[in-house]
């Protein structure tokens, strides 16, 4: 049976992504605990989703650190005071340092809207219309110190309509995302996600009796 693994969410916006989290552990499917939920914006839409649930959230604001080292440090504190094992980033717009990534070596999850490796960055479902691919998709992979390089945990294929826009791309994709980001966690609370310098393997589920 898979332990209760305490999460911590970094977000910017809208949160959408933090409400698929947490209808999978309200309906019982995810075996998780939201501790804290953390945004660089005040104005985030997540931290009002996460107060509705009775989620702690809080804005931290960066502009009052002198650098973004001393930002992440500060989020790292955070995290580590409320008991955080995963931190789980869903629409977070900044790029954590070394500093942050050394606090969670290998606990640290983004879900991105393309088939990383390609499309990294803003914008991902723009790209992916513009150059013409005929399949897109999400991507959740472990976060290292690059843009969207660390190792690739599982990824979801989307086709690419012709008359597809970015907007239309990017709903189709956010569907996906709904559905894989809790998955991994699961897997991860699980204990099923082994990692082999880039490659991740996730093992098979144990069925028990």
């Amino acid at each position: 049976m898979a332990r209760v693994l305490p999460l911590g969410v970094l977000v910017s916006g809208r949160g959408s992504n933090l409400e698929a989290v947490i209808r999978a552990i309200e309906e019982g499917r995810l075996p998780a605990r939201i501790k804290l939920v953390l945004s660089n914006r005040k104005e985030a839409r997540a931290l009002s989703i996460a107060a509705q649930h009775g989620i702690p959230a809080e804005f931290i604001d960066p502009k009052n650190y002198p650098d973004r080292e001393s930002y992440d440090l500060a989020l790292a504190a955070r995290l580590k005071e409320a008991g955080v094992e995963l931190v789980v980033l869903a629409g977070f717009m900044r790029i954590l340092s070394p500093a942050f990534l050394e606090q969670f070596p290998l606990k640290v999850i983004n879900i991105h809207p393309a088939l990383l490796p390609s499309f990294p960055g803003v914008e991902a479902q723009r790209q992916a219309v513009e150059y013409g691919v005929k399949i897109s998709g999400c991507t959740v992979h472990f976060v290292d110190a690059g843009v969207d390089t660390g190792p690739i945990i599982a990824q979801v294929a989307v086709p690419v309509e012709d008359n597809d826009t970015p907007e239309t791309l990017a709903q189709r994709i956010l569907e996906q995302e709904h559905r894989l980001l809790p998955e991994v966690i699961r897997w991860i609370a699980e204990d099923r996600v082994v990692v082999k310098g880039r490659r991740v393997y996730v093992r098979k589920e144990d069925k028990g009796e």
